[in-house]
């Protein structure tokens, strides 16, 4: 009983200790240790209540900790709809653009940017419009006609 007990106490612990990582892994740790006293509390040598937080721990990682991350955090396909829905975005140059460097402000965000025609050197002032996103640099056009231009400003396909 008293193992069970200690299990049930690590438990705890990586629960507690889970509040403060986020990561989902610790708390997949204390369900293992909640399965080893299980183990323990039904007489399980200590061999088998290891054997057990090893193989659920394990587990969890490998088979819930993604779901978990994609129901709690979005998961990739929210960040990768995020990008998706900056891309055709207006915008304002905030340091010069050219095709290796510059800054932008889109949607009240700063974004380091490029410019996407290579040959475009855009100033501070102007307007612009985000082509694509690639990492965390916006590849922008300038927006010569604004909102009102046929297809949003974007440059030819």
């Amino acid at each position: 009983m008293v193992a069970a007990l200690l299990w049930i106490l690590l438990g705890i612990a990586f629960v507690v200790a889970e509040v403060f990582t986020a990561t989902f892994v610790l708390v997949m740790l204390a369900g293992g240790a909640f399965a080893a006293a299980v183990a323990a509390a039904v007489g399980a040598p200590i061999l088998v209540q290891a054997i057990v937080f090893a193989g659920v721990s394990a587990l969890s990682v490998w088979l819930l900790r993604p779901l978990v991350r994609r129901r709690m955090l979005g998961g990739p396909e929210a960040a990768s709809d995020a990008v998706g829905a900056l891309e055709g975005a207006a915008g304002e140059v905030v340091e010069q653009v050219t095709a290796s460097s510059g800054l932008v402000k889109v949607e009240g965000e700063l974004w380091s940017a490029r410019s996407f025609d290579a040959t475009q050197v855009i100033e501070p002032g102007e307007r612009i419009r985000v082509v694509e996103v690639r990492g965390a640099t916006a590849m922008v056009w300038r927006d010569e006609f604004g909102d009102i231009s046929p297809g949003g400003g974007r440059p030819p396909a």
